[in-house]
């Protein structure tokens, strides 16, 4: 685990682990970050995104890894999922980084958003970003929405989910400055799984990573 990911893996491990060949389908999984280690754990991985080019290095790293045989690229948009997926194909949905930027929502973070450029002495534009309804900086902002912890929860219980964990993801390891980060990544990595849970400390993340499942 890294500084980066290890809240995400941490979350995610108590439902992959001791369980045989779940359905996974990661919504905007790009290059296989996340699918090409769940394949090799045994599990089947579909992803879905919107760039031929990211689906190519998936293939081409899946080959590598010899998992290939256990991903299923698909290119599309992740807010046409119900025209790519079949209802109830999937035991686990992955949904990272993918919120903020498309078309109807219907995870970076506001506050560390706010927060990063008020550091970098950029106050206008952190000015900009806590004003904005949506957390967005101004025009020129890439990103269509900001979610803070509220927001993004309730965007998923409108969806009928219940909301069982909120993390933050690199409290720490985007604000330090390398030199510092590198001297002990072990302790860096612990102080990220120990502060992920705890406001304040989870809302000046710079993502906000939510944990929900379907009531039965």
């Amino acid at each position: 685990m890294t500084p980066r990911t290890a809240v995400v893996w941490a979350a995610l491990r108590p439902e992959i682990e001791h369980r045989e060949s779940l359905l996974v389908l990661d919504v905007g999984g790009g290059t296989g970050g996340f699918a090409v280690p769940l394949a090799e754990a045994g599990h089947r991985v579909t992803v879905v995104d919107a760039s031929p080019d990211a689906l190519a290095a998936l293939t081409r790293r899946a080959a590598d890894a010899g998992v290939a045989d256990r991903i299923i690229a698909v290119q599309g948009d992740g807010d046409r999922l119900a025209e790519l997926a079949a209802p109830a194909s999937a035991d686990l949905i992955l949904c990272h980084s993918l919120l903020e930027v498309v078309d109807d929502p219907a995870e970076v973070n506001r506050a560390a958003a706010v927060l990063s450029r008020a550091m970098s002495g950029h106050l206008d534009v952190a000015a900009a970003a806590l004003a904005d309804p949506d957390g967005r900086t101004g025009p020129a902002d890439k990103l269509r929405r900001r979610f803070d912890a509220d927001g993004a929860a309730a965007l998923l219980r409108s969806a009928g989910l219940t909301v069982e964990a909120i993390h933050g993801v690199r409290v720490l390891a985007d604000l330090l400055p390398g030199a510092v980060a590198d001297v002990d990544p072990e302790a860096l990595v612990a102080f990220e799984l120990a502060a992920a849970d705890r406001p304040p400390f989870r809302d000046i993340a710079t993502q906000l990573h939510l944990y929900a499942r379907k009531p039965w």
